[in-house]
């Protein structure tokens, strides 16, 4: 069933927990009138909205926070966290509200939740605000990992309007809507755990497996259960991530999803040139979240994770759970890279030839996206060497060494060209959100008014592996220029 957003059925699972939980609040209304830039029909879908909804007023005051959607129970969740490997005892959603949670027609839950909307008890002398050019940014990159296949929170829309906001200058404020199955993130638990509110942490803990883990809710210990299920799934996101050289920018335990969703679209950046130390966040000046670094912080977190858990398993079972991860994580990426140089399955005989083409890259500084996507064009058995990726590096001979040890393996182990081509552009995108793609959406927005970049984009990143030859500049490298952009918490 369709419905409009009079019809759309709401409540909200997290405000019947006690208030200890999230304190109420309602958005703030926009000084200036409210303007939709961009409206996500595939996020609406979601929702089972009601195709043409958004050309509604109510729809423009309703995720502008100038009208409330239905009663609804409005909340700003509460939560704790480790930022930057300091722990912050007291954060909590300081510009977001969450209006509540709708069951489509599949059973999936979905909480629809403002970002920017406005002060709230936590948002520590903020204004509550966000700025246009990072809404635009969280709402093309939550869709461009969408597209990837990788779990990540989903954007609805964007408002705008012309209120000022201050922060390294003035600027813009817009409103995301965000959609996501829970918004719960592991300082959620912590929260509560160095509190020693330990009842309250139970609560939480059992509302987790009671609505997202249900399926664990009959094992003999459903706490222990849950710690390996978040372990493994945070190892196989973070896998992920590594194989599309997405770089998250700021994995604190408040941004850590107890779902194993990507959470919190701030300084990401997508790799250009391979190199392992990238550092995407201009804020993180000792490289901690470092795109090589970002397997070692996600067992970090985790551990951090597993210590709120201490008071209901043993310090023994939750430290042989964080003993799986690096299993779990190495399987899953070896897996990811097999498939993406084009064999159905990881054998130990394709490390040596994974782990030299990483090294020539990273020498060369290779566009990390393009030669894995023009590689997918290569064939077994022409020995003539690609001329367009040989000119990738810095030593064609040594290239050429491992074009003739890729070939053999490709004989042995692979299936034939034309199947194998189609499953490698199955698994090498040709085109990620690179930092100036979405600044050039900003500056038209900001600049112009002009939000056909976003839509552009949107349509372009929802599916990264399909051809799209009308839009082939987007998918060569990087121009220099891009190194001048730099991507700090503010964004």
């Amino acid at each position: 069933m369709k419905h409009t957003l009079k019809s759309l059925p709401l409540s909200n699972s997290f405000a019947k927990l006690p208030e200890d939980f999230y304190a109420r609040v309602e958005p703030s209304p926009t000084l200036n009138a409210a303007e939709l830039i961009h409206f996500n029909p595939a996020a609406a879908k979601l929702l089972d909205l009601l195709p043409g909804c958004h050309h509604s007023t109510e729809f423009k005051a309703i995720f502008s926070g100038n009208q409330s959607i239905n009663n609804a129970a409005h909340i700003a969740m509460r939560y704790a966290g480790h930022q930057f490997g300091q722990f912050v005892p007291s954060l909590g959603d300081g510009r977001a509200i969450m209006l509540g949670e709708t069951t489509n027609s599949l059973g999936q839950a979905w909480e629809i939740q403002l970002k920017g909307s406005g002060m709230t008890p936590f948002s520590r002398m903020g204004d509550g605000r966000a700025v246009l050019r990072s809404s635009i940014r969280e709402y093309l990159c939550s869709e461009a990992m969408f597209g990837l296949g990788i779990a990540t929170t989903r954007a609805l829309c964007i408002t705008a309007c012309d209120d000022k906001v201050y922060r390294e200058q003035i600027e813009t404020s817009a409103i995301l809507t965000r959609l996501a199955p829970s918004h719960v993130r592991f300082g959620s638990l912590e929260y509560f755990y160095y509190r020693d509110k330990f009842e309250l942490l139970k609560q939480l803990i059992d509302y987790v497996i009671h609505y997202h883990y249900p399926e664990l809710s009959g094992n003999d210990n459903p706490y222990l259960a849950l710690l390996q299920e978040v372990i493994a799934r945070t190892a196989k996101l973070i896998a992920q991530w590594q194989a599309v050289g997405f770089c998250h920018g700021v994995m604190n335990t408040d941004n850590m999803s107890i779902l194993g969703l990507t959470l919190d679209y701030g300084p990401f950046g997508f790799l250009d040139s391979y190199n392992p130390h990238h550092i995407c966040n201009h804020s993180d000046h000792a490289g901690r979240y470092a795109y090589d670094q970002q397997p070692q912080v996600g067992l970090w977190n985790l551990a951090c994770l597993a210590q709120t858990l201490t008071p209901f398993i043993s310090e023994d079972d939750a430290r042989q759970a964080l003993d799986q991860y690096w299993q779990i994580f190495a399987t899953e990426q070896q897996q990811l890279m097999a498939r993406k140089l084009g064999f159905e399955n990881h054998n130990d005989d394709l490390e040596p030839l994974t782990k030299s083409l990483l090294s020539q890259m990273q020498q060369s500084q290779t566009d990390y996206t393009c030669f894995f996507r023009q590689l997918c064009d290569l064939e077994r058995d022409n020995n003539q060497a690609n001329p367009t990726l040989k000119d990738m590096f810095l030593e064609p001979e040594r290239f050429d060494q491992w074009l003739k040890d890729y070939r053999q393996a490709l004989r042995q182990y692979a299936p034939p060209d034309m199947s194998r081509q189609i499953d490698m552009k199955q698994a090498n995108p040709k085109y990620v959100l690179r930092n100036h793609m979405a600044q050039l959406a900003i500056e038209k927005a900001e600049q112009e008014k002009d939000y056909s970049e976003i839509d552009r984009l949107i349509r372009l990143l929802q599916n990264p592996f399909d051809e799209h030859a009308e839009m082939q500049g987007y998918a060569n490298p990087a121009p220099e220029s891009v190194e001048q952009i730099a991507i700090s918490c503010s964004s």
